[in-house]
C-alpha cells in the first residue's frame, strides 16, 4: 500500500542574520529575508518531510497545501505551484519513502561535490572585506557580491582582491544597474583587466536588451550571466550569443527543464536558491544531476544566525558533498526550530536615513533603500563613479533630522557640502 500525506504544518521563524551584516540587511531593505516557514509534511507510513520557504524572497509561498493531503507525495511533487517549502517536504519524504537520496528521484549522479558560493548582499568595500576572510576561513573559494553605483566598486574589489588568497574568485551581480552597453563596457573592461580574480559579471544591463548584450558579450573577456527566459534561449543562440551562461531558480521542475536546454545548448549555470541550510541542500541534490550547474550555487545560509541543521554543512576547497542518506540526507534541530518560532514576524526598524555621498561633495538622501533602485536604474545621477560612499544614518531626535526624512520620503533630497 503505497504511503499517502495526511497531515501539512506550516509555521514560521524568525532567524535573525548574523551580527557582522545584520545592520547592512536592514540598509538594503532585505532584513525580512529572516523570515523563515517551515512546512512540515507527515505520511500514514510514519515518514515526515520537512521544508523552507524564504516568506519575502523565495519564487513561491506556499498557499494551498490541502490539495496534496491524501495523495502520495510522488504525486503531487513535480509541481511548482505548490511553492518552495512544500515541493522540498515532498520530495523529501518521498526520498525517505523509498529509501534514496533526492537526487536519485530527479536524474543521474554526474557528481558528488558541487561547487557553492559565498554570498553577501550589498554592503561596503571595508563590510565586504570581512565577508571575504570570512568565507576563505570557511572553506569557500568564490564570493557572489552586488555592485552597485553608490558604493566605490573599485575599492571593494581591490579590498577582497588583496585580502583573498591567488585562487580565489568574484562574481559582481549588477543587478542591471549600468543600464546600458555604452556605460558598462569602459567600467568592466577595467575592473577585469585590473583585477583577475573576477571571473563573472551577472545582469550588467537589462536582460531584455538582447542587441545591447550581444554587443557587450562581445567587448567583454570574463563570462556574462543573465537569468534564464528574459531572453528566449533560441533568441540568444541565433542573435550569436547574448551571455555565457545562465542562473537558473525557481521550483525543481523548472530548474530540471533549463538545466536540460543549458546541457543542449553545452552552457554552464549557476543555481541561485537562496535561504537557509535545507534549501541549500536542496540545491546540492539538484546540482548532483544537472551536468552544467558548473558554476558555483549560490545561496546566504552562512549569513543566518543558526543554519536550522544540528551539525554545520561543511565546505571544502568551494565545494560541498551532495548527502547519501534517504531524503534531503539532513537533520533540522529541533531546539532550533522552537526556539526561533514565532506567531508572526516583525520588521519594523526604527527610522533612519541612507546617505549616498558622491565625489566632489554631492550627497543624495533617501527614505528608504527602495528609492535608490529607482532612482539610479532611471539614470538621475552617475552608475559608474568611483569614490561613492553610503552611510546609514540612524534617527538624532533632531528637528533637522525629521525634516529631511519627511523631504526624502516624498522623493530623494540632493544637496552640495
Amino acid at each position: 500500500m503505497t504511503a499517502k500525506v495526511t497531515n501539512v504544518e506550516r509555521f514560521i521563524l524568525h532567524v535573525p542574520f548574523v551580527d557582522r551584516v545584520r545592520r547592512e540587511m536592514e540598509r538594503a531593505g532585505v532584513h525580512s529575508w529572516s523570515e523563515l516557514e517551515i512546512t512540515r509534511v507527515e505520511t500514514d507510513g510514519g515518514i515526515v518531510g520537512w521544508g523552507e520557504t524564504i516568506q519575502n524572497y523565495t519564487w513561491g509561498r506556499v498557499r494551498d497545501h490541502e490539495r496534496v493531503v491524501g495523495k502520495p507525495p510522488a504525486e503531487t511533487m513535480w509541481d511548482d505551484s505548490l511553492g518552495a517549502g512544500l515541493q522540498m517536504a515532498l520530495f523529501d519524504a518521498a526520498g525517505k519513502l523509498a529509501g534514496v537520496p533526492v537526487y536519485r528521484l530527479l536524474g543521474t549522479k554526474c557528481r558528488d561535490w558541487c561547487a557553492i558560493s559565498f554570498w553577501d548582499h550589498d554592503m561596503s568595500p571595508e563590510k565586504y572585506e570581512i565577508e571575504a576572510i570570512t568565507a576563505v576561513e570557511l572553506g569557500y573559494t568564490c564570493i557572489k557580491i552586488k555592485t552597485r553605483p553608490w558604493f566605490d566598486v573599485r575599492e571593494t574589489i581591490r579590498r577582497i582582491s588583496e585580502a583573498t588568497p591567488d585562487h580565489f574568485r568574484i562574481d559582481a551581480d549588477w543587478n542591471a544597474f549600468l543600464n546600458n552597453a555604452s556605460n558598462a563596457v569602459p567600467l568592466l573592461r577595467e575592473l577585469e583587466q585590473t583585477f583577475p580574480k573576477i571571473k563573472i559579471f551577472e545582469d550588467p544591463i537589462p536582460r531584455n536588451d538582447a542587441s545591447g548584450n550581444h554587443f557587450l558579450r562581445s567587448q567583454i573577456q570574463s563570462a556574462i550571466a543573465h537569468h534564464y527566459g528574459t531572453i528566449g534561449a533560441r533568441e540568444g543562440v541565433e542573435m550569436g550569443g547574448v551571455c555565457d551562461g545562465w542562473v537558473l531558480g525557481g521550483g525543481v521542475s523548472q530548474i530540471m527543464r533549463q538545466g536540460a536546454t543549458a546541457a543542449s545548448l553545452n552552457m554552464p549555470f549557476f543555481l541561485q536558491m537562496v535561504g537557509a541550510a535545507p534549501t541549500t541542500t536542496l540545491s546540492l541534490h539538484l546540482s548532483a544531476v544537472l551536468t552544467h550547474a558548473q558554476w558555483p550555487t549560490i545561496t546566504c545560509h552562512e549569513l543566518y544566525e543558526h543554519s536550522l541543521l544540528t551539525e554545520r554543512m561543511p565546505v571544502v576547497g568551494g565545494h560541498a558533498r551532495v548527502p547519501e542518506g534517504p531524503g534531503l540526507g539532513i537533520e533540522l534541530d529541533r531546539d532550533a526550530l522552537e526556539h526561533y518560532r514565532v506567531e508572526k514576524a516583525d520588521h519594523s526598524l526604527p527610522r533612519r536615513l541612507v546617505k549616498v555621498i558622491r565625489p566632489g561633495g554631492v550627497n543624495i538622501y533617501f527614505a528608504n533603500s527602495g528609492q535608490k533602485w529607482t532612482f539610479y536604474g532611471k539614470g538621475n545621477q552617475p552608475v559608474d563613479d568611483w569614490g561613492c560612499q553610503t552611510e546609514l544614518l540612524d534617527d538624532d531626535g533632531s528637528a533637522e533630522f525629521a525634516d529631511m526624512h519627511k523631504r526624502a520620503s516624498q522623493s530623494p533630497v540632493i544637496t552640495s557640502d
